[in-house]
């Protein structure tokens, strides 16, 4: 009898904190946010301690050599599992030797770099990517034991979430299903800004983590059904497949999706509506993804005038990574904003 794979979501995330370094103070801000979840996820005191040094470090960093750097603190959990994130992003001055910055105590002349040695060795994982003048992005995931294997395994997809300035919730979400050969992404931007625009995002990624794998088509129209009686949003779902290398999209409203490889970006369709309130047409398009590439959703808090080359390594960089980095060339608006990066292999 053939062996049936089982469907494998992405992890939640939860408790996000978005912190901006803008004076000495700040720093200890941030600390305190990491151990302060560290503490609530029921990690051991030893560990609190060494996630509050290299929240310090990288806070320190930020503070001193970068500018408009903001920091990420946040929750990813499983049923069983979970661990505290942290996401640093700035303008500058960047990094022109990364191998050499990972070095502990190693200062690049007075610019970012110094004390990243020590939150790799005290994070789980941990990936940065810079480019001198343009800026730096590291994210670094501590789990409760240094050697750690999550109960979701390999991530090929991730994404981030940030609200609008004033408000503490984002209304935008994001998620993620797969299996051996087949890799679907759903996000949701939920009609306006806060509680009542993430309740309508909430129920889209509940809905679908139910059942990821329906034609992309039969998803939308399914969330349209679903989200009528709240604000509704904008709908997106794109099904990978892995052994015929296509994606088959389907998007209802302001969500904005790309494949990218070999320098290049192709853009597909979403077609004009609001689910939960108008839908004059849903249908999807099929795209060829080549070897080696990067399907990105995004909400409309991001521009969609980046390209290929915004920032980080197509070929090498994580998924969130590379997130981030698209989040701080194009997440320019004033407006809730989300963006989702899966590589299938």
């Amino acid at each position: 009898m053939e062996e049936v794979t089982a469907p494998q979501c992405l992890p939640l995330v939860r408790d996000e904190s978005w912190l901006a370094l803008e004076e000495t103070a700040h720093v200890g801000r941030v600390r305190r946010a990491a151990t302060s979840l560290a503490e609530r996820l029921g990690f051991a005191a030893n560990r609190v301690a060494e996630i509050g040094l290299a929240a310090t470090e990288i806070g320190t960093n930020l503070h001193k050599h970068a500018r408009d750097g903001v920091v990420l603190i946040r929750s990813v959990r499983g049923e069983r599992d979970a661990a505290v994130e942290i996401v640093a992003i700035d303008r500058g001055p960047g990094i022109a030797d990364l191998a050499l910055a990972w070095e502990d105590g190693h200062s690049t002349t007075g610019t970012l770099g110094v004390g990243l040695g020590t939150v790799a060795r005290l994070a789980t994982s941990c990936a940065m990517t810079s480019r001198p003048g343009a800026g730096t992005a590291l994210v670094a995931r501590f789990a409760p034991v240094l050697d750690w294997t999550p109960e979701w395994g390999d991530e090929p997809a991730a994404g981030l979430t940030r609200p609008i300035g004033g408000e503490e919730m984002c209304g935008d979400a994001y998620a993620a299903c797969r299996t051996a050969d087949r890799m679907v992404l759903m996000m949701c931007d939920g009609s306006g800004h806060g509680p009542l625009a993430a309740a309508a995002s909430d129920i889209a990624v509940r809905l679908f983590r139910e059942q990821p794998f329906l034609p992309p088509e039969q998803a939308v129209a399914r969330l349209h059904a679903a989200l009528r009686g709240t604000r509704g949003g904008a709908v997106a779902v794109a099904d990978v497949d892995l052994a015929a290398r296509t994606v088959r999209f389907c998007g209802l409203g302001n969500i904005a999706a790309a494949v990218l490889a070999d320098d290049r970006k192709q853009g597909m369709i979403s077609v004009p509506g609001v689910a939960g309130h108008q839908a004059r047409t849903i249908r999807a398009f099929d795209y060829q993804l080549p070897d080696r590439a990067v399907v990105v959703l995004h909400s409309d808090g991001l521009t969609e005038r980046w390209g290929a080359d915004h920032g980080s390594d197509l070929r090498t960089d994580p998924p969130l990574l590379i997130a981030a980095t698209l989040l701080r060339e194009a997440g320019v608006r004033k407006d809730d904003a989300c963006v989702l990066v899966a590589r299938p292999a």
